[in-house]
C-alpha cells in the first residue's frame, strides 16, 4: 500500500497526473488522504528528490565537458580537487554581486577550481565575453575578470581600462578574442546553459546541484561539502 501511494506521489510530483489519475481509480480516496494527513511532509520531501534527480540527469546529459574550462578561464587553483561552474555575464548586476561570493570561497579554500563559463545574454555583452576569454589565453583570466566587476563598465573604454589593470597586451587581446574558437566557446557555452535547464545569470554547478540566482557563498559550500560527502561514502 505504501509503495502505491509513493508511485502516485511521485507521477503528480512528476507531472504525470493521467497515469497517476490512473493509479488513484484503484485506491480509495480516504486511504490516500489518511496517508497524506499521517505525513504530511512526505509530499515536499518527494518534490525535492525529484527536483535533484532531474538536475543530475540534465548533468549527466551536458557530460563532463561542462567542468572543463576553456582555457585559462578559472578562478582559484586551477588544479584543485574542488570544482564550481559559473555561467556569468559582465552586464549581469546579480553576477558583479556574487563575484564577491565566490572569492569569499577562493579565499578560505585553496582546493578550489572556479570554471567560469561565459555566457553573454545581455545586450552588450558579447564583446566583453570574447576579451575575458582572450584575456585567458595571455594567463590573466582572473585579473580582467575582476577588474570587469569591479567598474562593470562594458563599454570599448571600460574594456579598455580592465584590460590595462590586467596588464594585457590589447592587440594581442582583440585578435584573439575574434577568433573562431572564442566564437565556438560562446555557442557552446549557450548551448550548455539550455541543456541544463538554466533561465538566467548568474547559474551554477556545485557538485551534482543545479543552483540559479545570486546565492551566498554558504549555498554554494554547501552543495560542494555534500557532494565530497557522496564521494566519501561511495
Amino acid at each position: 500500500m505504501r509503495k502505491t501511494i509513493i508511485a502516485i506521489l511521485l507521477a503528480f510530483v512528476a507531472g504525470f497526473v493521467g497515469a497517476a489519475t490512473y493509479m488513484v481509480s484503484g485506491l480509495a480516496g480516504g486511504q490516500i488522504e489518511g496517508y497524506l494527513l499521517a505525513n504530511p511532509d512526505l509530499l515536499p520531501r518527494m518534490a525535492s528528490a525529484w527536483e535533484r534527480q532531474q538536475a543530475e540527469d540534465r548533468l549527466a546529459a551536458a557530460g563532463g565537458e561542462v567542468r572543463q574550462p576553456f582555457a585559462g578561464a578559472v578562478l582559484g587553483n586551477p588544479n584543485g580537487s574542488r570544482t564550481l561552474v559559473k555561467f556569468t555575464d559582465y552586464n549581469c548586476g546579480y553576477c558583479r554581486a556574487s563575484a564577491a561570493e565566490v572569492a569569499k570561497m577562493i579565499a578560505r579554500d585553496p582546493e578550489l577550481k572556479v570554471v567560469v563559463r561565459e555566457w553573454p545574454i545581455f545586450q552588450g555583452s558579447q564583446r566583453a565575453a570574447s576579451w575575458a576569454l582572450a584575456a585567458g589565453q595571455q594567463g590573466k583570466f582572473q585579473a580582467f575578470y575582476t577588474a570587469m566587476f569591479a567598474d562593470g563598465d562594458t563599454s570599448e573604454a571600460g574594456l579598455l581600462a580592465a584590460a590595462e589593470k590586467a596588464g594585457l597586451d590589447v592587440e594581442r587581446l582583440r585578435r584573439d578574442a575574434a577568433s573562431p574558437a572564442i566564437a565556438v566557446e560562446l555557442s557552446r557555452n549557450g548551448q550548455l546553459a539550455r541543456e541544463l535547464g538554466f533561465t538566467g545569470t548568474p547559474s551554477w554547478i556545485a557538485g551534482d546541484q543545479i543552483i540559479e540566482g545570486a546565492v551566498p557563498a554558504s549555498t554554494l559550500i554547501d552543495a560542494l561539502d555534500a557532494d565530497s560527502g557522496d564521494r566519501a561514502g561511495a
